[in-house]
């Protein structure tokens, strides 16, 4: 299996996951509807972000799915490069999962369904969800196997 397979199929196992957690959050809550599962700390809660973290942005939906289509067809053009690690494939397979999940929501609804809160010594946290973990994650994963690919470069040369 190439690369740009491998890197889909991640892709689809996360899309599927995060489009299922969102449609069960949608149709058993409503809007600003709170399950507190860890008292003072963590919570479900459903809430309709048409911004970015912070809300950053409120409203610019198109913004939004503008900047997701142009990285989706950044990543999808670097996947044609036969050198990815297994470590590199995993990282983007989530990275775009998580993009495509949160299009998909801006698309449909024209906000992203958020639900994961966290309050964190008193700080509440932005809301966020599996999309969005994905995302952040794998960019982190995918940075750092990028640096250790060139330390190892430096090392054999």
């Amino acid at each position: 299996m190439k690369n740009k397979e491998k890197v889909y199929s991640i892709s689809a196992i996360v899309l599927i996951i995060d489009q299922i957690i969102k449609l069960l959050i949608k149709n058993n809550l409503n809007l600003l509807d709170e399950i507190k599962i860890i008292p003072n700390l963590f919570s479900i809660f459903y809430v309709e972000n048409t911004g970015a973290a912070f809300s950053i942005l409120d409203g610019k939906v198109y913004v939004f799915v503008l900047v997701a289509l142009i990285l989706l067809f950044i990543l999808d053009k670097y996947l044609k490069e036969e050198n990815l690690t297994k470590i590199s494939i995993i990282s983007l397979g989530i990275i775009i999962g998580g993009i495509v999940g949160n299009l998909i929501d801006r698309l449909l609804y024209h906000s992203v369904i958020d639900y994961l809160s966290f309050n964190i010594f008193g700080y509440n946290f932005p809301v966020f969800n599996i999309a969005d973990i994905c995302i952040t994650v794998g960019v982190v994963i995918y940075i750092i196997d990028q640096i250790k690919e060139i330390l190892l470069r430096k090392k054999s040369s």
